[in-house]
Parts: structure tokens; C-alpha cells; sequence
């Protein structure tokens, strides 16, 4: 008989004869810990379901809900509760899963109608007892025509047509008591540790509320964000006019060839977007600096040069000032909780300078730019000087943009902030949302392969510290923006797959970054291809891909 090696976090090692479970006793005693749930396993770097099989030799890892990647596996089951109790309570309707808003997700029903409390409390109920009956998450593979037939009987149209663009002899799906949906990625294996959530009414529909990772015991406060609810609403508005809602949707209008005109249609959209901001900051009249912020891989570069065109057309002359020339060098840089420089944080830059050299330009002296020496880490000053006329106009763009500790001492009607990111409103299906941070990651694993030469491990291993920064310094101020703006293109996966699915087939199972590359290349397999030949120069996706007409 076959025999395989487990081997423990602990570096104990136990033989078998036959295949086994991670949820079978004679392993839960190795992998549980005392007061966390145990969600998930990773074996050989995968993360799979507790009742997945292990028929080879495997290094096993227990995946906790305090973790990311136990977080990621709570709400996608979550997700899947909600989708079967709404099957249960609105048997004539479709569930609809929005976008993020917080600690939680927005849904509505494709009725339009905006749900009553009363609906909501029934709809929770409904997920309390499939959550107190311990209910078991059965995963099975079904045959293409079997699958086709599920999701056509239970209305799921999106997930329905999307086979008609994927399409292998079996189908991996999910199935809790007479619902079956399909997800992509491992779900818990049964429902009664869910226990930490919310329904909470919100517009027309609802939020799905859950713990942060790193608190799975408890919700966190809600906070509201209004603007960025707008701007999802807006674009969510948009794709549906255009009958684009979903993977699935794009794949028709490859399928059918329609692509170029419809790249034509998001990229005029997002122009337009662009040159109604100039237009707000040309009517408020008082403006002499703009602050652009956002996250990684929004595309804060080129935004900042096609917004300098649009200034250019209101007969501004922009001039662009670098955050980076501000650090104030490595001796007198903060380190955080590992002993490392925390170049993201407000302390690292001179902020002083900053704001005497705003203040000098707007009072028409001339102003000598410092420089800095990454290398070195030192700043010095190379003879760069700059002054402002009448019609000139600053844009400065960096993570610390929305702080008004920055520029304090800067009069408010004379700055007006920025706030970019890339929120998609395309969904995989119905239930199954494409997270923000998703698009901006691959946007990053592509562009660090093109321009700096970084793995797509080498990626995958800093996202955690980059969206680390964010949460700290981005995010909690991007309600004090005068303007939001949506950098995502409703096209850009189908060409960023061409990119990233060769360096994510890179990454091996003897490295950590292994279950997180292979989660993406789930992601990217529903979408089909578009050639970078199709991507205008002055896209924001030639940052990230190369080949545009800007200069960076």
C-alpha cells in the first residue's frame, strides 16, 4: 500500500496508509489551538477545505480565522450562508453581491426594490438557524451538463452564463441543504462557526457585516463612507446600462468582438471623470495646489499626467512637485514594530519644508527643491529651483495626500485632495465579487515583473506590508477628498491576464506565496483574453503593462 509523510508545524511527522482528512481526529489534536477556530489547512503551501483529502506526502499548516487568509475563508463562507438563507426567503428573486464598504458587503435583490426591515430581520433569521444547526458545506465535482441545470432551476443567470465561456467536463460546487453555488476557494466545512456577522440595512439594500482578521471575535464600528459609496453606485449604475455587470458579460462582448469599442467607452468615461475634476478645481477658482492619494497600483502617475492635460486645456500651466524629495533622510527616519525604516509613515517626510515651500511659491519667491538619494539615503540639493506665476498650478502626488497634517499650514481653499483607487463594479456572478484590492495586486505583479524585475512571489510576499500602509495612512482619510475618482477599466483583467498568468505559474509549492498565486490564477480563469495591441497609449493600464505615451 501507499504510504505518505504528514509533517507538523511542531516538526513531528506521522506515516499513513491511506488517505486522510484534516478533519479527522487523529489530526485536529495536531493543528488545533486553544481559543481560535481552525477555518482551513495549508498543505504544501495550498489552502484547502478541512475536508479535502490528503493522499500524498504533505507539509500541514493550520489556517486559524485570525489570519488573512482564515479571514478571506469566513466571509466567503459567509457569503455563501447568505446566498442560500435569500434562496430560502426570496425564492423569486435574485441576490446581488455589490461592492466592500468597510468591514462588510453590500447587497441588494435584482427586484430594485428597496428591502424593508422587517425582510432584513427574516433574512438574518434565516442564517441564525443555518448557522446554530451546525449545517454541513458539502463540496462535490458535478458534471458540465448537471451544473448547467443547477444554476439554470435556482436562477443563478450569471453564474449560468459564465459556463458558456468556461466550460471543463466537471465543476467543482458547493452545496449547503438544497442550495448549490459555486465559489472560488475553499469554504469551512460546516456553518456553525460563523457566528460572528450583521445584516444592517443600508440604501435600498443591505450590508453583510464581519470581523476584521485580526478581531475575529467581534464587529468592529460601523463607518460610514458616503463618497465612496456614490462612486460604487455611480459605475455600478453605468455597467448596467451597458449590460456589463460580470465576468461572464465581458466574455460576451470578447466572444463577439465587440472589445474595441467597448475600451473605447471606459477609457471616454474615465476622461470624462478626469476633466470634470479639473473642471471643479478651475470653478473653485482659489486652488494652487492639488493632492492626489491612493493606495498601491491605483495609477496615481498617470493620473496626475492626464489630469495635468486636462488643467493644460483650462489654460493652467501644472508643475509637479515629488513627495519623495521630502524624506527626510534615514537617520531621522522611524522605524516600526521590527526594526525596520517605516518609509510610509507622515514622521519620514520633512513636513516643515514642505509647508514653508508651499507657502514661499504661493507668495511668488522662488523655492530650491531638495532631491534625495534612495541609495544613500540622504537628501541633498542639486541646484532645482522652481516659482509659481498667476496660472500656474502645483500637483503633488503621494500616500500622505488627504493628511492635512501635511499641509497645515495651508490655507483649505487653496488645496484641493484627490482620492483615486480602482474600484471595479464588474462581479464574477451573482455572489461572487471581485475584491478592489484583487485588481490593484495583479496591476503590481504585473508592473514589478515589467519594470522592476520582482517575481511574482517577491510581490505576493510584500502585499500584506503595502495594504498594511494603506489601512494606516490612506484609507481613514479618504473621506476628507474634495473629489474621488475610479481608476479601474472594466477591460483591464482580460490584458492583464496575458501578463500575470505566466509569473503566478512560477510560483512553486516550496514557497509560502503558493496558495495566494494559485487563488489568483482561479480568479483570472474566468476571463477571457484581450491583446495589449488594443490598449490606447495613454492608458493607465501602460503603467502597469508598458509601451505608453507618457514619460515616468
Amino acid at each position: 500500500m501507499k504510504k505518505i509523510t504528514l509533517t507538523f508545524p511542531d516538526g513531528s511527522k506521522e506515516e499513513l496508509v491511506n488517505e486522510i482528512r484534516p478533519n479527522a481526529s487523529t489530526l485536529m489534536n495536531k493543528l488545533m489551538q486553544s481559543g481560535k477556530k481552525l477555518l482551513a489547512v495549508r498543505v504544501n503551501n495550498e489552502i484547502c477545505s478541512l475536508d479535502s483529502a490528503i493522499n500524498i506526502s504533505a507539509d500541514l499548516e493550520p489556517v486559524y480565522d485570525d489570519s488573512k487568509e482564515g479571514a478571506a475563508i469566513y466571509r466567503r463562507s459567509l457569503c455563501f450562508v447568505l446566498a442560500a438563507a435569500a434562496h430560502n426567503i426570496f425564492p423569486n428573486s435574485r441576490l446581488l453581491v455589490g461592492h466592500s464598504l468597510g468591514y462588510g458587503y453590500y447587497y441588494t435583490l435584482d427586484t430594485g426594490k428597496t428591502l424593508k426591515t422587517d425582510e432584513i430581520i427574516q433574512l438574518k433569521n434565516e442564517m441564525l438557524r443555518i448557522i446554530h444547526a451546525d449545517e454541513i458545506i458539502e463540496t462535490e465535482f458535478i458534471s458540465y451538463k448537471d451544473a448547467c441545470s443547477y444554476f439554470e432551476t435556482l436562477g443563478l443567470v450569471e453564474t449560468r452564463k459564465q459556463l458558456n465561456y468556461r466550460s471543463p467536463s466537471r465543476i467543482q460546487v458547493n452545496t449547503l441543504e438544497t442550495f448549490t453555488d459555486l465559489y472560488f476557494g475553499p469554504l469551512v466545512s460546516s456553518t456553525g462557526v460563523l457566528d460572528v456577522f450583521d445584516l444592517m440595512p443600508y440604501h435600498e439594500g443591505f450590508l453583510l457585516r464581519f470581523p476584521k482578521h485580526n478581531e475575529p471575535e467581534k464587529l468592529q464600528p460601523f463607518d460610514d463612507q458616503p463618497k465612496l459609496f456614490e462612486i460604487y453606485k455611480r459605475y455600478k449604475d453605468w455597467g448596467k446600462r451597458l449590460n456589463v455587470t460580470s465576468a461572464a458579460s465581458l466574455n460576451q462582448i470578447i466572444h463577439d468582438r465587440r472589445q474595441n469599442e467597448f475600451i473605447d467607452i471606459t477609457e471616454t468615461l474615465q476622461t470624462k471623470c478626469i476633466s470634470d475634476i479639473a473642471s471643479q478645481i478651475h470653478d473653485r477658482g482659489t486652488v494652487r495646489v492639488v493632492l492626489i492619494a491612493g493606495p498601491s497600483s491605483s495609477g496615481k502617475t498617470t493620473t496626475s499626467k492626464k489630469l495635468a492635460l486636462q488643467l493644460q486645456a483650462l489654460g493652467y500651466r501644472p508643475k509637479v512637485i515629488s513627495l519623495d524629495c521630502y524624506y527626510v533622510g534615514r537617520e531621522l527616519t522611524p522605524k516600526d514594530e521590527n526594526g525596520n525604516y517605516d518609509y510610509e509613515c507622515l514622521e519620514a517626510l520633512d513636513v516643515d519644508l514642505i509647508n514653508h515651500n508651499l507657502l514661499d511659491l504661493f507668495d511668488g519667491k522662488t523655492i530650491e527643491i531638495p532631491s534625495y538619494d534612495f541609495h544613500e539615503g540622504k537628501r541633498y540639493f542639486k541646484g532645482e529651483y522652481m516659482n509659481l506665476a498667476p496660472n500656474d498650478i502645483l500637483v503633488m502626488e503621494g500616500i500622505h495626500g488627504l493628511n492635512d497634517k501635511l499641509t497645515s499650514l495651508v490655507p483649505p481653499e487653496k488645496k484641493f485632495k484627490i482620492y483615486l483607487s480602482a474600484l471595479t463594479q464588474l462581479n464574477l456572478d451573482d455572489h461572487n465579487r471581485i475584491p478592489t484590492s484583487d485588481n490593484r495586486l495583479i496591476r503590481r505583479i504585473v508592473r514589478d515583473a515589467q519594470f522592476r524585475g520582482k517575481s511574482a512571489a517577491d510581490t505576493i510576499a510584500m502585499w500584506d506590508s503595502v495594504q498594511k500602509g494603506e489601512r494606516l495612512h490612506i484609507f481613514p482619510f479618504q473621506n476628507n477628498a474634495d473629489a474621488m475618482l475610479n481608476t479601474a477599466l472594466d477591460y483591464e483583467i482580460p490584458v492583464l491576464k496575458v501578463y500575470a498568468d505566466p509569473l503566478l505559474r512560477c510560483v512553486t509549492p516550496l514557497q509560502r506565496e503558493y496558495g495566494e498565486a494559485n487563488r489568483l490564477l482561479a480568479f483570472l480563469n474566468n476571463f477571457s483574453t484581450i491583446p495589449a495591441t488594443a490598449v490606447p497609449s495613454h492608458s493607465i493600464i501602460r503603467e502597469f503593462i508598458g509601451g505608453s505615451a507618457f514619460h515616468y
